[in-house]
């Protein structure tokens, strides 16, 4: 077949994707080819990596021969990066993640380093940031009994929310931006937490916001197993003990096991928590609150954010 009959067997989005990829500097060709499959075939992706796929045992093997090449990868500065570092969430509140999809402008804020401590995967950049797919979640999907609803994962701007609708139609529908809230408040409710997360494949920078359960999660479970995929909001939980019941629900709630019942109150591990605020607004005492803390990273809120670099919404 010509040449020039090529584009017309691609799709729009593809082309999009592969446009803008050519636009970020020193961007591997293999990272824009690991993109596309990652996008386009995200359930045998997520399901392979997670172990619940079946051809996780055939893959597996070959992950394992491959991995010392991999871990030999070295950065700008000659730091050795890891898979963590291609590939990781940062975990926002429900106002951080809000502020996410209600964004009324392009947005450019690179390089966020202390916000997103990772060799890679650190920009923030939107494009049509009202572009927004709600996409059945690919780990839920991949489990035998899934946390539902499925369709809580949110595809945040271009080129990446038309290239998901494009190859899911099935599988994604598009929303405005109030129906984005919607559903990070009904997660949130849920006790479900939000991660925005930056992928290396994926032009480098954040392009979704999983709402994740620990039982469902891929990302959660690989923190658990010791690979540090999440990094903290910037704030963690404190107890008010005056005003704590020992009810219990805010230890139901955490999905990071970071609090448990001491002397009939509520305590929580500062280490293990995570700052998502999901147990602020299920005690029913109103005893807990978040707490800025230094040791936790800067938050990701992009208001902040927009405001410091003179570029406020």
């Amino acid at each position: 077949m010509p040449a020039r009959h090529l584009p017309k067997l691609i799709a729009p989005s593809t082309r999009a994707f592969f446009q803008e990829a050519r636009r970020v500097p020193n961007f591997p060709l293999v990272e824009r080819l690991h993109g596309y499959v990652y996008g386009r075939w995200p359930y045998l992706y997520i399901g392979i990596g997670t172990g619940e796929h079946s051809l996780a045992r055939i893959i597996a093997p070959l992950a394992r021969l491959l991995g010392p090449l991999f871990s030999q990868r070295r950065g700008e500065a000659g730091e050795p990066i890891h898979f963590a570092d291609t590939y990781h969430g940062k975990v926002v509140t429900l106002e951080a993640a809000t502020q996410l999809v209600t964004v009324d402008r392009e947005v450019t804020l690179p390089n966020l380093e202390q916000i997103i401590p990772y060799h890679l995967a650190r920009d923030l950049i939107l494009k049509n940031p009202d572009h927004i797919i709600a996409l059945q979640c690919p780990c839920r999907s991949n489990r035998a009994r899934p946390c539902l609803p499925l369709d809580v994962c949110l595809i945040v701007g271009e080129p990446f929310a038309a290239f998901v609708w494009e190859h899911h139609p099935d599988k994604a529908r598009w929303i405005s931006q109030d129906e984005a809230v919607e559903i990070l408040r009904a997660e949130h409710e849920r006790g479900h937490v939000s991660h925005a997360f930056f992928k290396e494949a994926m032009l480098d920078r954040f392009y979704a916001i999983c709402n994740c359960c620990s039982c469902c999660c891929g990302a959660m479970q690989a923190q658990r197993n010791g690979t540090p995929m999440l990094t903290a909001s910037g704030y963690v939980s404190q107890v008010d003990a005056g005003l704590c019941g020992g009810c219990g629900t805010c230890q139901k709630h955490c999905q990071f096991e970071a609090i448990s019942l001491v002397d009939g109150k509520s305590y929580v591990d500062e280490a293990r928590c995570m700052g998502c605020g999901v147990c602020v607004t299920h005690c029913p005492h109103k005893a807990l609150s978040l707490r800025r803390e230094a040791a936790k990273g800067e938050p990701l809120e992009i208001r902040v954010l927009l405001d410091q670099a003179g570029k406020g919404l």
